[in-house]
């Protein structure tokens, strides 16, 4: 069931993206007269924005009655990852996995923006111009032009509150405990909203994966690989001063996915133990 979940996520988040992706078709912009003769669709298209989003809301109204379904009989709960913390909703009671569905593809939806949020703190002058960025900044919008310490605070900006949000309606339902005080609710919520940048490890680990890859190995000159080596060099600027050149091998990259793994693992063991130790 977790897979089939993690697959209807996926499906949720190409029709967002695809919603996303239509104010730039050209086909749904207003086409000068000299091209009316030379740009036509093969067919007509009856899809209108609002289709995708309606798409989506069926979709997490429909699985959400699988779930209910099928998840008694398989002993299966619904179970999310937060980071510092597990939500479990019981498959037994609709009004739960409809939650549950209304928050996992919530949850996958925000760690998409988080990954794009990172990729665009990462990209230099060269792949911000690049047609690869183009695909990071359609779903991104504006944000993509912020400032450099705008978009890094976005994550801790956005999660906090949500999860203040969240908190009283999952306390309410007594999925969590519920917080001692006003003040309690507000020290967990600070806890979630670091926690959302450990969301950037995947990223951060396959960028120099592949560029480690693509060091030792040619494929071509496809703009993909300009990219994943330009913004490699960016999460690598700070290793810049110690020498880990041998010859012709070069362990930066290795030695910045051990850093990574590192600093994820001590920033995430970190941020358990804070969890903990706030009262209930």
């Amino acid at each position: 069931m977790g897979i089939v979940d993690f697959i209807l996520n996926l499906a949720g988040l190409l029709l967002w993206i695809k919603w996303r992706s239509l104010p730039f078709d050209p086909f749904n912009k207003r086409t000068p007269a000299t091209l009316v003769g030379t740009l036509r669709r093969a067919a007509p298209s009856h899809f209108r924005r609002w289709h995708l989003l309606a798409a989506i809301g069926a979709l997490l109204i429909l699985r959400a009655f699988v779930y209910f379904w099928i998840g008694p009989a398989a002993h299966w709960n619904g179970r999310l990852d937060m980071g510092v913390l597990a939500l479990s909703f019981r498959s037994d009671l609709f009004g739960r996995m409809l939650l549950f569905s209304i928050f996992s593809f919530g949850l996958t939806l925000g760690i998409f923006y988080l990954w794009l949020v990172l990729l665009s703190l990462l990209a230099g002058p060269a792949a911000n111009n690049g047609p690869i960025h183009r695909l990071v900044r359609m779903p991104l919008g504006g944000i993509d032009g912020w400032p450099l310490w705008a978009k890094i605070g976005l994550p801790f900006a956005v999660a906090t509150p949500l999860w203040w949000l969240a908190s009283w309606l999952l306390a309410g339902l007594e999925i969590i405990p519920k917080p001692a005080s006003a003040a309690h609710r507000i020290e967990e919520s600070l806890v979630i909203g670091l926690g959302s940048y450990l969301a950037w490890k995947a990223v951060a680990a396959a960028l120099l994966g592949l560029h480690l890859l693509n060091t030792y190995i040619y494929f071509g000159k496809h703009p993909l690989w300009n990219y994943v080596n330009e913004t490699a060099q960016t999460l690598l600027a700070p290793l810049r001063k110690i020498p880990l050149q041998a010859g012709r091998v070069d362990f930066a990259p290795v030695v910045g996915i051990a850093v990574v793994f590192l600093a994820a693992g001590l920033v995430e063991s970190g941020l358990v133990w804070l969890y903990r130790r706030l009262p209930f």
